[in-house]
């Protein structure tokens, strides 16, 4: 007997708001930096004017170019949940767009990131909703699975899991378990305010800088 085409897992839980408000503070370069800089998605462009992407993973692997899947899971997701599609980088048929987008937004879904393509984009940038995607293209997509929700996925270089912690703006995209917050928020806020420091540093219009020395010193330079 073959195994189902459709693997449909519960949706994890969104973090808590406490988190969610303190990622919002935070620039996406400084989590990167204080994730040693190897986490990330890459190859993925902002659709959206400017609001900050912060939420929880709500993973979906398609067939590329089918979203059935897709469908199913937006009736599953619950306010501060992301789709996070793992499209296979295929961008030949969008999987989403301005149907699925008002739907999404109506849902209380805080944003997509699709490693595959989607249309409509006009729709996405005047709603100022966050979407990350590998391309945009008019044709649309088959509706014909098979597909898994809630399962780890693969975009742009980096593993996703349901339940991580998903943080976009006008750099990219980053993910994380939630069992990581509240150490990378600290990090990243002493990465903001050592940042702040050099910034007043180099307001004051000397050569010399500290924080320019610090890099060169050990190789004498």
């Amino acid at each position: 007997m073959s195994a189902s085409p459709y693997v449909i897992h519960p949706a994890p839980e969104v973090a808590p708001a406490a988190t969610l408000d303190a990622l919002r503070e935070l620039v996406v370069s400084h989590l990167s930096d204080n994730l040693q800089r190897l986490s990330g998605v890459r190859g993925l462009q902002r659709l959206h004017r400017g609001r900050k992407l912060v939420g929880t993973a709500f993973t979906v692997k398609t067939r590329p170019g089918d979203n059935l899947l897709i469908y199913k899971a937006l009736m599953m997701m619950s306010p501060g949940h992301v789709l996070v599609v793992d499209g296979g980088g295929e961008t030949s048929n969008a999987l989403v767009g301005e149907l699925i987008m008002l739907y999404a937004q109506q849902r209380g879904c805080a944003g997509f990131v699709v490693d595959a393509a989607v249309r409509d984009s006009a729709a996405f940038h005047t709603a100022d909703f966050p979407c990350y995607a590998r391309a945009v293209g008019h044709r649309g997509p088959y509706k014909n699975g098979p597909g898994q929700i809630n399962v780890p996925v693969a975009v742009g270089g980096q593993t996703i899991r349901p339940g991580d912690l998903v943080v976009g703006d006008e750099d990219g995209v980053v993910s994380f378990p939630f069992d990581q917050a509240d150490a990378l928020i600290a990090a990243a806020q002493q990465t903001a305010a050592i940042e702040e420091a050099i910034k007043a540093e180099i307001a004051n219009g000397k050569v010399e800088q500290a924080w320019l020395n610090k890099v060169l010193q050990p190789y004498g330079l």
